[in-house]
């Protein structure tokens, strides 16, 4: 029998309950990750009240298949944030937002944080590790720049950015993989942590979240595998 302290267990065991509807152990997840999620989504899609609909889909999603999840294909956390990047970059396609028409430069991302729940030191530090990596990025090259904007502040896949860019996918990666040793270099952080802005969604996110759950069970998963299915299975 599982513990009812849910949060001695690992990700893949809350996975599994989630596949049993169990709704402490969503809360759990979503205790873990909601955070990484919503972050993903507001820097991608620029709006908190948008970001706080995709935090909640992504969650939706989680509860509703959490059978596709493979253990052997990607960790829970890589899950969460394939699923998060795609509902991001949807909305943006549903908007007309495309990487290539929003000509968007460095410094036009400002360096200051989205309102947190963090006191005022906390807050103060990151503020300050903010100011840090916007100042290393800008001494990155344009061409590094270009793509770190897309790749991290705006959720597109390296084969998007190849495509947008008119570049080979070698070219992109490389100059992805040299500015992040580069940035690394320079600031000992690493790459989540430069993906992930410190933002935190409201409380009413989990409330509506869970809300949801017990009013709808998940789905059954298929009686047999199918074809062609992947980590994030059918999107």
């Amino acid at each position: 029998m599982m513990p009812a302290d849910h949060h001695i267990l690992n990700d893949q065991s809350l996975i599994q309950l989630i596949a049993q509807a169990r709704p402490e152990a969503l809360s759990e997840l979503y205790d873990r990750y909601g955070r990484m999620v919503f972050g993903l989504a507001i820097s991608t899609v620029g709006d908190a009240a948008t970001a706080e609909e995709i935090t909640q889909d992504v969650f939706h999603r989680v509860w509703e298949r959490a059978w596709q999840y493979r253990a052997d294909q990607a960790k829970v956390s890589t899950w969460l944030t394939s699923i998060a990047r795609h509902r991001a970059i949807d909305q943006l396609r549903r908007q007309g937002a495309q990487p290539e028409g929003q000509d968007i430069s460095w410094a036009d991302l400002s360096p200051q944080a989205e309102p947190s729940a963090a006191g005022p030191e906390q807050t103060m530090e990151l503020a300050i590790q903010r100011q840090r990596v916007h100042a290393a990025i800008a001494q990155l090259s344009e061409v590094q720049k270009q793509v770190l904007i897309l790749a991290y502040f705006q959720g597109y896949s390296q084969s998007a950015i190849a495509e947008a860019l008119g570049l080979p996918l070698g070219t992109v990666k490389t100059r992805i993989r040299l500015a992040m040793d580069k940035l690394r270099g320079m600031l000992q952080i690493d790459q989540l942590a430069l993906a992930m802005p410190d933002a935190s969604p409201p409380a009413r996110v989990k409330q509506q979240l869970m809300r949801w759950c017990a009013e709808c069970p998940p789905e059954e998963p298929p009686t047999g595998p199918r074809p062609g299915e992947g980590v994030l299975g059918n999107p």
